[in-house]
């Protein structure tokens, strides 16, 4: 698949890490590092614009040794970017550790993967079809 982008940052386009890899690694584009202090929330930015296809959206995950090591995720985690979208892919970042992070320009601050997706039409019933679990939700089906 080919996907329509612009990079006006300095860093490279994102890529597959490994040949089994899901997801992009995407860069952040700042100016000057950024100081993520415990539990707060910032916009990130990456110089990217892209045109996906119809049908088809860009997900924002966290990268796990960020989240791991760091306690840095995204709190709209997986984030969407949709195919009508051409404004500049922001990052939302998240620091849930007690130790302020450092962001500096070029750093690998999430991934993205290109997911293919329906569109439902709803049809409006007064009943739906039973199944075993029924109503159960929230832990119903236990731990083990």
């Amino acid at each position: 698949m080919e996907i329509r982008i612009i990079n006006q940052s300095n860093n490279p386009l994102p890529a597959y890490e490994t040949v089994g890899s899901a997801g992009m690694d995407i860069r952040a584009f700042v100016l000057e590092e950024v100081i993520l202090k415990p539990f707060e929330r910032k916009l990130v930015p990456t110089g990217l614009f892209i045109e996906l296809p119809l049908g088809y959206e860009a997900q924002l995950r966290p990268r796990s040794g960020l989240a791991f090591k760091h306690g840095i995720s995204l709190p709209n985690s997986p984030a969407t970017i949709d195919s009508d979208y051409r404004g500049e892919i922001k990052v939302a970042l998240i620091n849930l550790s007690n130790e302020d992070f450092s962001i500096k320009n070029g750093d690998r601050i999430a991934q993205m993967i290109i997911a293919q997706h329906e569109r439902a039409q709803w049809i409006s019933v007064n009943e739906l079809n039973d199944t075993d679990r029924g109503h159960g939700g929230f832990g119903s089906t236990g731990k083990h």
